[in-house]
């Protein structure tokens, strides 16, 4: 970071009202009349800029919807981008068959048959399922003081009908989404049936990659529907030897939402790292941001290992209040 570094004992010193959930609701940050209204809710508004979480940074935890929203509470987080799982089972979606214990262990035929009859199931249950459901989960949760601005089911795959794409920005925008995201295709035709549907639901698309991206990654897509749109990482990006701060110049009108991590950069092994220990340079992307007034999120994903005695809640936020002192830093 340099000379922008934000000392990581200063960080630690100073994290306890992060972990406290409502603690960070200061006068520094807040006026009194904001502080009272929203008083026991989260808010990661920090000048202008949205700082949000993928609901991936709590997989080490329970992931119900109701979980997820305690979460967001206790982390000081208010807005995320929504795993399809939580919502899907909170609208009543079949459940699915147990997997192998082991996350690379191989399905046995009958497990591989279980698994085509779910897929099945689910698309024939996004077909025809109400929206209310997915209604009444963006209320809860906006109640709360948290919104929702991205969705990621796992519905806009090659193999997913036009029906169950078409029903990913249905959910999304009944949970108040503006974006469905997914890992950018290789295929031109499936980014292009991806931007046609988005297009009729008027939901963008954010393209979501690790180290395979680069500078022009992203173009044959965004050229091919204004609703194909960029769900940038910028940790990713920085362990495949890029600068993320050119390429959010340039690209920044097509970025509807940005993982934010820290990795160390090619040169240095690509790990990731506690924020403050990498190559990434979050808190000039965060000022950067600020001082651009760009309007789309700086989503936390929390992929560091969490250290002996902590817990994915504590991590979130003690990455929150990082990007919140960045964010007041002038």
């Amino acid at each position: 970071m340099k000379n922008q570094e934000i000392s990581r004992r200063e960080f630690f010193g100073k994290s306890a009202l992060a972990l406290a959930g409502i603690g960070l609701a200061s006068e520094t940050v807040f006026g009194a009349p904001a502080y009272i209204k929203n008083l026991g809710k989260p808010n990661s508004l920090f000048n202008g800029v949205q700082v949000g979480a993928i609901t991936y940074s709590w997989r080490s935890m329970p992931g119900s919807a109701e979980n997820i929203l305690q979460y967001c509470i206790d982390c000081n987080v208010s807005a995320i981008e929504l795993m399809g799982p939580a919502a899907e089972a909170f609208a009543g979606a079949p459940e699915a068959p147990a997997r192998p214990g082991g996350p690379r262990q191989a399905l046995t035929d009958e497990q591989k048959a279980q698994q085509a009859e779910y897929m099945k199931k689910m698309a024939d249950w996004r077909a025809k399922v109400s929206m209310d459901k997915f209604v009444q989960l963006r209320k809860m949760y906006n109640k709360a003081g948290v919104s929702i601005y991205g969705y990621k089911p796992s519905a806009l795959g090659v193999n997913n009908t036009d029906a169950e794409v078409d029903y990913a920005f249905r959910a999304a925008k009944a949970l108040g989404a503006n974006q469905a995201t997914i890992e950018l295709p290789t295929s031109a035709d499936q980014t292009k049936r991806l931007g046609d549907i988005a297009a009729k639901n008027k939901i963008y698309v954010g393209y979501h990659g690790h180290t395979q991206q680069t500078p022009t990654w992203w173009n044959e897509a965004l050229s091919q529907s204004k609703y194909n749109a960029m769900n940038f990482d910028m940790g990713h990006y920085v362990a495949a030897g890029f600068d993320p701060i050119p390429l959010i110049t340039d690209k920044h009108q097509h970025i509807v939402s940005m993982h934010t991590k820290d990795r160390k950069n090619k040169e240095n092994g690509g790990a990731n790292v506690p924020w403050g220990e990498g190559d990434t340079p979050i808190v000039e992307v965060l000022q950067l941001m600020r001082k651009n007034k760009y309007k789309f999120p700086a989503t936390v994903e929390l992929e560091y290992e969490i250290p002996a005695g902590s817990d994915a809640v504590k991590e979130v936020a003690k990455c929150v209040e990082y990007a919140r002192k960045a964010l007041m830093t002038t």
